[in-house]
């Protein structure tokens, strides 16, 4: 496909995704970051956040979206490799991402923790991870994907 370029998601449990797309927007732990062929060579951490992924479906373009995170991305030579856990927009649960939101909205860090502060950023990532699945998902259902 001219005006393309290849890109893989690849989890811990199975490779998701071996697609040619057209653009990339991927979620960095430092902001979002834009893919398009002829792009300079980049490897960074990812984020917590939606990947979306625009490719070439009968002439117009149409999106792909997954919620990534814990994990890093690399692009070299028109080719864009994700290893992240994944999960595609159309597979998450508005629910199951509003349970796990309230649940960790309910999590506080003990008063005798010897590490509070440990606990309190694995409770502020459980929020972040979870409000971000929420809005998604949310997404998606309004979306129809």
């Amino acid at each position: 496909m001219a005006n393309a370029f290849r890109c893989r998601v690849i989890t811990p449990e199975a490779a998701v995704l071996d697609n040619e797309v057209k653009y990339a927007s991927v979620p960095l732990h430092d902001g979002l970051a834009g893919f398009m062929p002829g792009r300079a060579p980049l490897v960074a951490k990812l984020g917590i956040g939606e990947l979306r992924l625009d490719y070439d479906d009968e002439g117009r373009t149409a999106s792909r979206s997954f919620f990534v995170s814990k994990g890093f991305c690399r692009f070299e030579n028109d080719e864009l490799t994700l290893l992240a856990y994944a999960t595609a927009a159309e597979r998450l649960s508005e629910d199951d991402a509003l349970a796990e939101l309230r649940a960790a909205e309910a999590r506080t860090v003990p008063s005798d923790a010897a590490d509070a502060g440990v606990e309190m950023d694995k409770i502020t990532l459980a929020r972040e991870t979870a409000s971000a699945k929420l809005a998604l998902a949310r997404k998606a259902t309004r979306d129809g994907i």
